[in-house]
């Protein structure tokens, strides 16, 4: 594709791909690589043209919600399913079926709560400055 191109970028087609190249969790260096421009002309084209920018937020916001939901599982903990082939003479396979527990992650929960929760979680209280004197405020 030809540097300067951007019609095509804004036909279905190309917008269907660029949302999948969001969606896919490519940066947007890689996604101008694989548009053919350089990443530069990909910042001016989604200043330029609405159309770009949202499909690419389009795309990043799937990804977004399923690494948020994977950092809440994880955070949680979980059970899942294993599943184990064993063979067991000349043609005898045993499929054996066992109950896994992923226990909660106290970092993900960290995590989790400073950035949702910051305003009970957060490392450092907030303090405002009013007349000289310096308040430290507990519940915002």
């Amino acid at each position: 594709m030809a540097s300067g191109k951007f019609e095509y970028w804004l036909t279905e087609d190309g917008l269907t791909l660029l949302e999948g190249w969001a969606r896919d969790g490519l940066t947007d260096e890689q996604i101008s690589h694989n548009m053919g421009i350089a990443a530069g002309t990909l910042y001016d084209w989604k200043k330029r043209f609405s159309k770009i920018s949202k499909a690419l937020k389009k795309g990043k916001e799937v990804v977004d919600i399923q690494v948020e939901n994977a950092l809440l599982k994880r955070a949680l903990g979980y059970d899942y399913q294993e599943e184990r082939v064993e063979r067991s003479g000349k043609d005898g396979v045993k499929v054996i079926q066992t109950l896994k527990h992923i226990p909660p992650d106290t970092t993900a929960q960290i995590f989790w709560l400073k950035n949702r929760r910051s305003d009970r979680w957060r490392d450092k209280p907030e303090v405002l400055a009013t007349d000289g004197q310096v308040q430290i405020i507990d519940d915002i």
